[in-house]
């Protein structure tokens, strides 16, 4: 396909907010893509280059872009960026400089989509010394093939940012309308690929039942609601439950095809290299040549065997060097409570009491390195809830509760999965303003509105200024700053406008309700309590969430 044809696609969702015209838009290109060229194409129209598993990152930041757009233009990089904090937008900069410079100096020649989208890719691929400057001139050269139209997109999706408001529900709907499948299924398909592009392609052929879970790519997590109280539980799962503790550590998939062991975090992030002891724990304790375990690994104290919180090991997720260092000052233990798959074959529609089963033929425990989940099956409420304080006495987090008939399904918040946790829990929210400070904290990033989900969009829930640190270890307002700074996509003297890519915890007092707020509500002396890099965006707290924990303060029972 040629690339401006493409942008035509663009333009039209750009223009419209309705979802049901969104869906019929990408519905009509998705049947008129070829096959070979289907899968680039529905990662372009979300503004990537790859499947949502794939943790690569395009890595060029606006600063590069502004470089880029000089040398094309001919125009100050000092007057690009005046114009850039004039629209707030690098795309609509470039456009309007490159339709200056229109039959004038820029010779432009037909764009074709897939060289577009192979070069965007190659700019992941160039790393280390020396390829700055290769990674500037690959732009340059790309903008200098492109009409203004074309230079506005190809700037967007390359700072990951496409604006045309697409989100993988329309996704899902289109892919659906346009070759004619159930929308269960297509959304069935992603859960166990993570990858529209390749789900396309398969309702496109309608091969989509074909679809298996297998080692080596992740699948979506199986989530859980929150409850109050074990009756609470009873009445969402049933007659009898399995209880297991709630550990506060981070979820991660394991994946083992023979010698190959991979392991995913909950944002499908890979982090083998980061953890090789829990590489030799599973190749020691885990029988198998192939198979898919879900666990959480939690920080452990070696000398008083007591679990220690996230933020204590969440260093070690980024982390890129000095590996095994970091692996002896904050171990692991890996605490396994599902299999997806063992022995060739998807374990996902088994009763869970059988997953468990499967679990225990198959994993030799060893304390401080691998054990299987604590758990207890009851059909009392009082046994439930005095192994929900036995947990907390612990140290842990609470309890999940499961039916024990509970099949496995990735990606989705069901019945059969439940959280028991203290009402009053931090929430995981979403950085979408902050503020610069005055005076000794000026030049930082000093207070942050956070937002809650409510399905596509983000709801404010305050701002939050305490918790950090001016100086030290843990978490400050320079490391915050330097976080935030390439994600600003407008600014307005101290207040800037971020991408919402950054989840932090936060605690508070109390949650009330609020005028200026979009949630409607506000947190009583909220308070950072740490960076949640292992979440991804569309698992922070939603507006449902808050809303239970404010009516549970106010002794209402939600059911």
């Amino acid at each position: 396909m040629n690339y401006n044809e493409l942008v035509k696609y663009y333009e039209k969702l750009e223009g419209t907010t309705k979802k049901l015209e969104k869906t019929d838009i990408l519905a009509k290109l998705f049947k008129e893509c070829n096959l070979d060229e289907l899968d680039l194409i529905v990662y372009l129209v979300q503004g990537t280059v790859f499947p949502e598993w794939d943790s690569r990152n395009i890595g060029f930041s606006s600063r590069l872009i502004l470089k880029a757009i000089s040398s094309v233009t001919g125009v100050n990089a000092e007057d690009v960026e005046k114009l850039w904090k004039k629209k707030g937008d690098l795309g609509i900069v470039v456009e309007e400089l490159i339709g200056r410079k229109k039959q004038t100096t820029l010779l432009t020649r037909k764009l074709d989509t897939k060289k577009v989208f192979d070069t965007i890719r190659k700019l992941a691929e160039l790393v280390g010394k020396g390829t700055v400057n290769k990674k500037v001139q690959l732009v340059a050269e790309l903008l200098s093939n492109s009409n203004e139209k074309e230079a506005r997109y190809i700037v967007r999706t390359i700072l990951e940012d496409l604006r045309v408001g697409v989100k993988e529900g329309i996704i899902r709907d289109a892919i659906s309308k346009a070759f004619e499948q159930d929308t269960k299924e297509v959304e069935e398909a992603f859960n166990i690929t993570v990858d529209y592009g390749e789900v396309a392609k398969l309702a496109k052929r309608n091969k989509l039942k074909e679809i298996e879970i297998k080692p080596g790519r992740p699948a979506k997590l199986m989530l859980s609601v929150l409850i109050s109280d074990a009756e609470e539980g009873f009445k969402a799962l049933g007659e009898k439950i399995q209880a297991e503790y709630k550990m506060d550590g981070f979820r991660i998939q394991v994946h083992r095809n023979k010698d190959e062991i991979r392991l995913f975090t909950r944002r499908m992030e890979e982090v083998t290299k980061q953890f090789p002891d829990v590489v030799e724990f599973v190749k020691k304790y885990v029988r198998g040549e192939k198979f898919i375990i879900d666990c959480e690994a939690v920080g452990l104290n070696k000398k008083t065997g007591n679990y220690l919180p996230f933020q204590n090991i969440s260093q070690r997720i980024k982390r890129k060097y000095d590996i095994e260092q970091m692996a002896k000052e904050f171990p692991v233990e890996l605490n396994i409570f599902d299999v997806l798959y063992f022995d060739e074959k998807s374990l996902m529609n088994l009763p869970l009491i059988e997953r468990r089963k499967i679990l225990e033929k198959n994993v030799k425990e060893k304390k401080g390195e691998v054990v299987l989940t604590k758990k207890l099956v009851s059909d009392k409420v009082n046994e439930i809830s005095d192994f929900f304080k036995e947990s907390l006495k612990a140290g842990n987090e609470g309890l999940m509760l499961k039916n024990i008939n509970s099949i496995y399904t990735p990606g989705r918040y069901v019945n059969g999965w439940c959280k028991l946790k203290n009402v009053l829990e931090p929430l995981d929210l979403v950085i979408t303003k902050c503020f610069y400070g005055e005076g000794k904290r000026a030049g930082w990033l000093t207070s942050f509105t956070v937002a809650c989900k409510d399905h596509d969009k983000f709801l404010t829930i305050g701002d939050v200024s305490t918790g950090l640190k001016e100086k030290g270890d843990g978490l400050t307002y320079e490391k915050m700053t330097k976080l935030l700074k390439p994600l600003i996509i407008k600014e307005e003297r101290r207040q800037v406008f971020v991408k919402p890519k950054i989840i932090i915890e936060v605690g508070y007092e109390e949650i009330q309700k609020s005028t200026t707020s979009s949630s409607g509500y506000s947190l009583r002396f909220p308070r950072v309590l740490q960076l949640r890099t292992d979440k991804p965006l569309n698992e922070i707290n939603s507006i449902k969430d808050v809303e239970k924990i404010y009516n549970y303060q106010r002794g209402k029972k939600i059911i």
